[in-house]
């Protein structure tokens, strides 16, 4: 518990100067030495150069010769764009048609045709999934004859909840009995909606799931 005892530094060692930068490794005499000794020593007054060596090539006709040979060099076409004569290389002055006379010049490049190619068919097989889920979700019209019987059957299912209906009894004095009503209410309702709407519309359409 308390405070941690950390020894107290002494005075005698204090920060003496230059103390924290860094020190070069001493330099040995053998390197020194390997060093001289891979510098050439300077020649002796006695010593004199190999004289005497003259070579018979006659520079005067070997020079005529490759000039009459050689292939002239052309000279650098240049453009003169100034009343002071400032002189420019024709190649890079942008003047000369270089590109234009490329073999691929205005052609498409192959990336864009195969990107081109690959967003197409994207395209086509999104279509037909639409085409496709459009086709299955399609409405289907109802004939003349489907209508008709559909008609007829909900007419004969009206008169069997009406005839159940009208076979209830008289007084209804328990929770099963009022709920029997209510249902067979609500499915004559319910009928007599479709067929009014079947009735008023000459063309139906069924939505497929």
């Amino acid at each position: 518990m308390g405070l941690a005892k950390n020894e107290v530094p002494s005075p005698k060692n204090f920060l003496l100067k230059h103390s924290k930068e860094p020190k070069l490794p001493d330099r040995k005499r053998d390197e020194g030495r390997k060093r001289l000794l891979t510098i050439p020593s300077v020649p002796h007054v006695k010593d004199h150069p190999l004289m005497g060596i003259q070579s018979k090539k006659n520079f005067i006709n070997t020079n005529a010769a490759n000039v009459i040979m050689g292939v002239a060099k052309k000279p650098q076409p240049i453009c003169v764009d100034t009343r002071q004569g400032n002189k420019y290389l024709l190649e890079t002055s942008g003047l000369v048609p270089k590109y234009i006379n490329k073999k691929d010049y205005g052609l498409t490049p192959k990336y864009v045709i195969k990107r081109n190619e690959e967003v197409k068919r994207a395209q086509e097989e999104y279509d037909a999934y639409v085409k496709e889920t459009l086709r299955q979700k399609a409405m289907k019209r109802l004939s003349d004859e489907e209508r008709e019987s559909l008609l007829q059957g909900l007419k004969k299912n009206w008169e069997e909840v009406h005839h159940e209906f009208q076979g209830l009894s008289v007084e209804i004095d328990t929770l099963p009995k009022k709920i029997h009503k209510e249902r067979l209410e609500s499915q004559m309702k319910q009928l007599e909606h479709d067929i009014n709407i079947i009735e008023k519309h000459k063309i139906i359409y069924i939505a497929n799931k």
